[in-house]
């Protein structure tokens, strides 16, 4: 109710002062308990209880200032970043576009964080709280050594973070998806795994990979032979996309990644694509175009055992958490599910 009255104001700013109003909102909220593991939505993924299968997807939370406020609002995980080794501004702006018309976002942010040590100082102050918070790796634009970049922050990261997802996705940061050819792929997680291990040699956190949803067969292929062989914990499918399908927005000629609604039958096909791929073996996050309980339910029911959204927000506010948890208890029930692993993959 709060958001729609404020709907108005927030839309009359441009789109980034809008995401950073928000941020600064929700410090200002009064610290709630996160949701808790063992209710109908509970749902174990990577040897991690989550108390449901909803989340924040990273980008909405870059530097770690907010993880509390959002799992206080009924999200069962929240991931923040993408953080880099070290601070940097990203692309110029403008550089987030709403796409009103088409429920839908475009953005060429480029990696933009306040770099490691700040996020660092954030989440070892949290140290200790209830709450699945992950965190986002990326490698800063100018670095002349990206797979040591991704190596840097596992080590630094891995001791405060429910699990590490490597962003080698993002359609933003010039060469990036390259790391998503396997030859760079196996030796990029290679490069994780050992410094996550080095840093945390017992329990050590395990380890997600974000892959982009403009992929061709054989990319599928070879991811999810790589994911299996290294033992990941999941795949997150997926990132943005830089494919345009039919919109309406004066922005739609904007470049960087779409996300929102018209994402959503990509990001869809491309989960079914990676179940086909992988079988049983890894566990799916299943993000991209997500704004409804039925859209959530869907994406489990073909193959997520998790799923996030974050431009659904945008439109909805952050309640639109709480609203899809409620609503895929009704669904699993109505459909006869006793719990979420039952219904994953099940279309």
């Amino acid at each position: 109710m709060l958001f729609r009255l404020i709907k108005p104001a927030l839309f009359a700013l441009d789109s980034e002062t809008g995401h950073r109003l928000a941020i600064r909102s929700l410090t200002a909220l009064p610290r709630r308990a996160p949701a808790v593991a063992g209710g109908p939505l509970s749902v174990e993924v990577a040897g991690l209880t989550f108390p449901n299968p909803v989340g924040v997807a990273a980008g909405f939370d870059k530097d770690a200032e907010v993880p509390d406020a959002l799992l206080g609002l009924g999200f069962g995980f929240t991931e923040v970043g993408s953080i880099t080794p070290l601070p940097q501004a990203g692309n110029p702006k403008p550089r987030l576009f709403r796409l009103v018309e088409d429920q839908a976002v475009i953005n060429r942010m480029g990696f933009n964080n306040g770099g490691a040590e700040a996020a660092l100082t954030r989440l070892r102050a949290r140290a200790g709280r209830p709450g699945i918070v992950a965190v986002n790796i990326g490698a800063n634009k100018d670095s002349a050594d990206r797979i040591a970049d991704y190596a840097v922050m596992a080590r630094l990261m891995a001791p405060f973070a429910s699990y590490l997802c490597v962003n080698v996705s993002s359609p933003n940061t010039p060469g990036l998806r390259a790391l998503q050819d396997e030859g760079a792929l196996s030796a990029l997680i290679d490069a994780v795994i050992a410094a996550r291990d080095e840093a945390v040699p017992s329990a050590p956190p395990p380890i997600f990979l974000k892959v982009a949803p403009d992929l061709e067969p054989a990319d599928i292929d070879a991811i999810a032979r790589i994911a299996i062989d290294k033992r990941l914990g999941a795949l997150v499918v997926s990132n943005t996309t830089i494919s345009r399908p039919a919109l309406r927005s004066h922005h739609a000629g904007e470049t960087g990644g779409l996300s929102g609604a018209p994402l959503r039958r990509l990001a869809t096909q491309r989960l079914r694509d990676f179940r086909k791929a992988t079988g049983t073996a890894i566990p799916l996050v299943g993000v991209g175009g997500i704004a409804t309980a039925e859209h959530a339910w869907e994406r489990i029911r073909a193959g997520a055992s998790l799923v996030q959204l974050y431009s659904a927000m945008v439109y909805e506010g952050p309640g639109l958490g709480a609203q899809i948890v409620r609503g895929l208890e009704r669904l699993m029930r109505r459909d006869g599910f006793a719990s979420i692993a039952e219904a994953v993959g099940s279309e």
